[in-house]
């Protein structure tokens, strides 16, 4: 039986949640990693009407993009509406999970999504995110004998070093001069004590993951001919990947004229209108891309060369200023940006979790829609 922890699992793999903003709530917000997840239902808001859903379907677990826990709770009573909708799921035992930016930055996630609407191209994150946290990798140098290299590297790929995606005993090496001069307490592999020696040696490099460092220390050691082995150890910034972060950014393989562009948007995203705020008459051939409100990379994207920008809103005066840059700005409503997404991350879930039922929520709109009814 499939639980909420597998849920959570899934989720993770999808859309990890180390690649959400800081200042996001991402996970699991409520619920036990126990409870089983038969049904699943996918919203874009938790509303009251889309937690009527979930309870009339029996669902077990509601997966909301824009997390209902935000802020902190001081109380929970009914007399406030997220706090209202909180106690009732925790009434009706459905979990709550939310991915929200951890999505928007994923790969396939919501901003790719958003930018297969722009056309073809090469598609790379506005802001990329780093491949791994900062402080988990290391690079080990040692310096050896010629024959001594390839028993140390082999050593070390056996605990861990040398990695690197798909390979193993990944190094680097070079040949240069070594020299020591060993007091009379020393006991050196090579040469005597009390005299210095010039020895032809080997520089060695090979990656470590931090939490394997102490093993591959004491392999190292014991490997070595050396009775006292040259070691330095350095701390390696995360590498940014970019097909993961903030926004994307999208190299079309065609320029395209702004009136071409918003008809090729407006179709994805299954919209009646974009609002369209033209900057120039020429094509556009960089589109910048964030899924709900981009206000926040719209400088990045035009520092990046994006003579068009996509998002979901932006307030008055940022338009205005991106025109004055000479980016246009193509506004297809916050939601409408990202509830497109769900019919796949349906399917991405559905495809992980094979006996359980995953759907979108019916009444899961956008609240102008509801306004209009």
């Amino acid at each position: 039986m499939t639980t909420i922890e597998r849920l959570c699992a899934a989720m993770e793999s999808i859309a990890p949640s180390r690649l959400a903003e800081e200042w996001d709530n991402v996970g699991l917000l409520l619920g036990s990693m126990r409870d089983p997840a038969r049904r699943i239902v996918l919203a874009i808001d938790l509303t009251e009407p889309v937690l009527d859903e979930a309870i009339e379907r029996r669902c077990d677990a509601l997966v909301a993009y824009h997390p209902p826990i935000f802020e902190p709770i001081k109380r929970l009573t009914d007399e406030r509406s997220k706090a209202r909708i909180v106690l009732r799921a925790a009434r009706a035992g459905i979990a709550i999970y939310s991915p929200h930016t951890a999505l928007d930055a994923a790969a396939g996630g919501v901003n790719d999504w958003l930018a297969e609407g722009a056309g073809a191209g090469d598609v790379r994150a506005l802001t990329a995110h780093a491949s791994a946290p900062a402080g988990e990798t290391r690079k080990i140098i040692t310096f050896c004998p010629a024959e001594a290299v390839d028993r140390v590297r082999q050593a070390l790929s056996t605990v861990g070093a040398g990695r690197m995606g798909n390979y193993e005993l990944c190094s680097f090496t070079v040949a240069g001069e070594g020299t020591f001069l060993g007091n009379e307490a020393s006991t050196p592999a090579v040469g005597e004590r009390g005299r210095l020696e010039r020895v032809p040696e080997v520089r060695l490099e090979m990656v470590c993951p931090a939490a394997s460092l102490p093993l591959a220390l004491a392999t190292l050691r014991h490997f070595h001919p050396y009775e006292e082995p040259p070691i330095e150890i350095h701390e390696l910034l995360p590498r940014p990947d970019r097909t993961i972060g903030a926004g994307r950014r999208i190299v079309l393989d065609r320029p395209v004229a702004l009136k071409e562009l918003a008809e090729r948007v407006r179709t994805h995203l299954g919209v009646p209108r974009l609002d369209v705020a033209p900057a120039g008459d020429g094509p556009i051939a960089v589109v910048g891309v964030c899924a709900g409100s981009g206000k926040g990379l719209l400088a990045t994207a035009v520092a990046q060369g994006c003579t068009a920008y996509l998002t979901g809103e932006m307030g008055h005066h940022d338009v205005l200023a991106a025109q004055a840059e000479g980016c246009a700005v193509l506004l297809a409503g916050h939601t409408e940006t990202e509830r497109g997404y769900l019919p796949r991350l349906r399917d991405r879930l559905a495809a992980a979790l094979a006996d359980v039922e995953v759907m979108v929520a019916g009444r899961d709109v956008a609240p102008a829609m509801q306004a209009h009814q």
